[in-house]
């Protein structure tokens, strides 16, 4: 590693919130399935982790777009590069996202799945950073709200580094 990496949010406070939110979510769908959707490649780590404590049956399938190549900041421009395997209609549906900061990227897919008629649709994202956000959107559940740095670990990457920390870290100057 050339950058140093500090911790913004532990491993110990970060498992423990996803497991609060599994279970907030396991009763919320109680006796249905729950259609997770994951946006590539940052969300794996939390979906994975968001999944196995949950106690309700869920199916997976995934999304890959791009914002933001190998820079820190999005470009603006969203492309979809990846597109769902299967129909969701009529489908419970959980839209997963490792961060949200302008919410482009998030607008952008919640307009197309909704498209898509399933019986319900909620986004939840592990990080939520509310101070760059340019479109109108706000998830349904965030784990943690965090200030504006750019952050690494737990799926989120800086040119595709970094995204195995077991904790949401910051790059120090």
């Amino acid at each position: 590693m050339s950058e140093k990496i500090g911790v913004l949010i532990s491993t110990t406070d970060v498992e423990n919130r996803i497991a609060e939110v599994a279970e907030q979510l396991s009763k919320e769908y109680e006796g249905k399935v729950l259609h997770i959707i994951g946006v590539l490649k940052g969300s794996v780590f939390f979906m994975c982790e968001l999944a196995k404590r949950m106690t309700i049956p869920v199916t997976m399938d995934f999304m890959s777009v791009s914002s933001y190549g190998n820079e820190t900041k999005s470009s603006g421009v969203v492309k979809l590069v990846k597109d769902l395997d299967d129909s969701i209609e009529g489908r419970d549906v959980l839209l997963v996202e490792d961060i949200m900061d302008s919410g482009r990227t998030l607008s952008y897919l919640v307009k197309i799945l909704k498209e898509r008629k399933p019986s319900s649709l909620k986004l939840i994202t592990l990080l939520d950073k509310p101070d760059r956000r340019v479109v109108e959107i706000e998830p349904d559940v965030t784990c943690f709200t965090i200030p504006d740095r750019f952050v690494v670990g737990y799926g989120l990457d800086c040119a595709q580094k970094y995204r195995n920390l077991p904790y949401i870290g910051v790059i120090e100057e």
